[in-house]
């Protein structure tokens, strides 16, 4: 089978395409999957750089890629939940007891997939798992965010953000978001109620007293500094990138949370609903071959995306 595998730790150089990469064993509790399509997340490239190899070491040749959608191609001993051709998404990275995503057939731990969601197609599928769950995840399980709360979200047009508007303004939540000026408009058509362009404007004198407040941007320190002066006291602010600094909790009296996302079969059937049920919508930035799989690494890594990267493996 064909797959996007490194060899050692870098750049894009180091992504090859693999014409004959052995298929993955199927084991118990798991499933094979032909994958049709796989999403792209910025920890993929950071795999690729080695950021996570002190606590992950990778064995060469790796397959990378973790979010997918496609079809049981092969059910492991134990396994009932599924059975060979149903339509799936969920996770199969290397990092969560998978074989990778970015190939033609992965292995997949069933903990971590969920029948694909009606009225998505397999790349719109393949999107969702990681930055949707994420958006769950930091909203409904961490700040329990209910109807009439106030929550400021950071990079609301973002593969996290995007859905997170959506989430927050399905549960009742008032929602702030900042974005560029390029994507103020597109902000306001997930739903936002009030959008801040964070290269102009300053978010602590427009956003004042929020319950919450959810990094998904990972803009640095100084964006989660004066995140705590929008943020009332005994608030929360949730990040997905900064480690929670005690000197400001004691400071400003604020909660706060770094988060590690976990993907679960019961937060991916969760989403799928929310989908079939047109609440969340899915919005594809660009789409690559498997082919390009070092180039849609490369633009993720570099440029401003608009809503999620896809590999588009089996072409619909």
């Amino acid at each position: 089978m064909k797959a996007a595998q490194i060899n050692t730790y870098g750049g894009g150089e180091v992504v090859e395409i693999n014409e004959n990469a052995p298929e993955p064993m199927i084991a118990p509790g798991k499933v094979l999957v032909e994958i049709y399509a796989a999403g792209v997340n910025p920890v993929d490239w950071k795999i690729r750089e080695g950021y996570l190899q002190q606590m992950a070491p990778l064995q060469f040749p790796a397959t990378l890629g973790g979010d997918f959608s496609g079809v049981v191609k092969e059910v492991g001993e134990g396994v009932s939940e599924f059975k060979k051709g149903d339509e799936v998404y969920g996770q199969a990275g290397l990092l969560n007891g998978g074989s990778g995503s970015f190939a033609e057939i992965a292995l997949g731990d069933t903990q971590k997939i969920a029948r694909k969601p009606e009225h998505a197609n397999y790349v719109e599928a393949a999107a969702l798992p990681l930055a949707g769950v994420s958006a769950w995840q930091g909203l409904i399980d961490h700040m329990k965010l209910s109807r009439g709360n106030k929550i400021l979200i950071h990079g609301g047009a973002g593969g996290i953000g995007s859905f997170a508007v959506q989430i927050a303004k399905y549960l009742g939540a008032y929602v702030a978001t900042t974005v560029s000026a390029s994507d103020m408009e597109y902000a306001k058509e997930l739903g936002a109620d009030e959008v801040i362009d964070y290269e102009t404007q300053r978010l602590e004198d427009l956003a004042r007293d929020y319950d919450a407040v959810f990094d998904t941007s990972g803009s640095g320190g100084d964006t989660y500094e004066r995140s705590f002066r929008v943020v009332k006291k005994g608030g929360l602010i949730v990040s997905m990138t900064e480690q929670p600094r005690q000197d400001l909790i004691e400071q400003y009296g604020v909660n706060t949370i770094r988060q590690s996302t976990e993907v679960t079969s019961e937060r991916l059937s969760k989403l799928a609903e929310l989908v079939g049920q047109g609440i969340l919508k899915i919005e594809i930035d660009k789409t690559f071959s498997l082919d390009q799989a070092a180039q849609a690494l490369a633009y993720l890594q570099t440029q401003h995306s608009r809503g999620k990267v896809v590999l588009n493996i089996k072409r619909e």
